[in-house]
C-alpha cells in the first residue's frame, strides 16, 4: 500500500482526513442474536482488538459498555428500544430515513477530549443481503470496522475481507493498517493527512 491508499482510508466525503481509534478498553455488549451468534461475535471482536494490540475489560467504568452492537428486523423497531433516544439524537427521523434508503448498516461513533473513539454503536438490519451472510463473516467485517474511524468508502476499492486458505480473513493490507495505527508511538487521534506517511511507515518497517 502505498502512503495515497493509506491516506484514503481515512479520508470523508468532504475531502478531511480523520482518523481515531481506541484509547480506552473496549467493554462490547450485544443485543438481538442468539447465544451462538453472540459469542461468534464477541470471539471476532476479541481476535480484532488482539490483533491491534489493545485491550478489552468487564465495565467501564463511565459508560458501563463502550461498544454497543444491535442487530434487528426493521428500522422501526428501534425508536422502542428503551434508553435508546437518549444515545442516538433524533433516533425516529434518523430510523425513518434510513428505512427509506433500504440502509442494512449505520455506525455512530462518540469521541473523547483527546479525540480517541470514547463509545461506538453499530446498528445491523438483519433482512435482505445481510439475512445470508454467513455469522463469522459478519462478526469479523464488523469488528474491524469498529476499531478505528474509517472514511465511508474504505472498502469501496479493497474489501475488508479475503480468502486465505479456503478460509475467510481480514485482508492482510488492511490487518497491517490495524496493527500500525495502534502503535503507541502514533497518536490515538488525527485530523492531519500527514499521520497516513507515518502509518505507512509503520507498516513498511513492520513487513521489513
Amino acid at each position: 500500500m502505498t502512503p495515497d491508499d493509506i491516506a484514503a482510508l481515512f479520508t470523508h466525503a468532504d475531502g478531511s482526513y480523520h482518523f481515531a481509534r481506541w484509547d480506552r478498553p473496549i467493554v462490547p455488549v450485544v443485543f438481538g442474536v442468539e447465544d451462538q451468534t453472540l459469542s461468534v461475535l464477541k470471539g471476532a471482536i476479541e481476535a480484532v482488538v488482539t490483533l491491534a494490540g489493545h485491550k478489552m475489560a468487564e465495565t467501564d467504568a463511565e459508560l458501563g459498555a463502550n461498544l454497543m452492537v444491535f442487530f434487528f428486523r426493521d428500522w422501526a423497531e428501534l425508536p422502542g428500544v428503551p434508553g435508546l433516544e437518549g444515545i442516538v439524537p433524533d433516533l425516529g427521523p434518523l430510523c425513518s430515513r434510513l428505512g427509506a434508503q433500504g440502509a442494512t448498516h449505520y455506525r455512530l461513533f462518540r469521541f473523547d477530549e483527546n479525540g480517541s473513539i470514547r463509545a461506538a454503536f453499530v446498528f445491523l438490519r438483519i433482512d435482505g443481503g445481510l439475512a445470508v451472510v454467513p455469522a463469522e463473516y459478519l462478526a469479523l467485517s464488523e469488528a474491524a470496522q469498529m476499531i478505528c474511524l474509517w472514511s465511508d468508502s474504505a472498502f469501496a476499492q479493497r474489501p475488508i475481507l479475503t480468502q486465505q486458505d479456503g478460509n475467510v480473513v481480514l485482508n492482510p493490507q488492511i490487518a497491517a493498517v490495524i496493527r500500525a495505527v495502534y502503535d503507541p508511538i502514533l497518536p490515538v487521534a488525527s485530523k492531519d493527512a500527514a499521520h497516513a506517511l507515518r502509518v505507512f511507515g509503520r507498516v513498511s518497517l513492520a513487513q521489513g
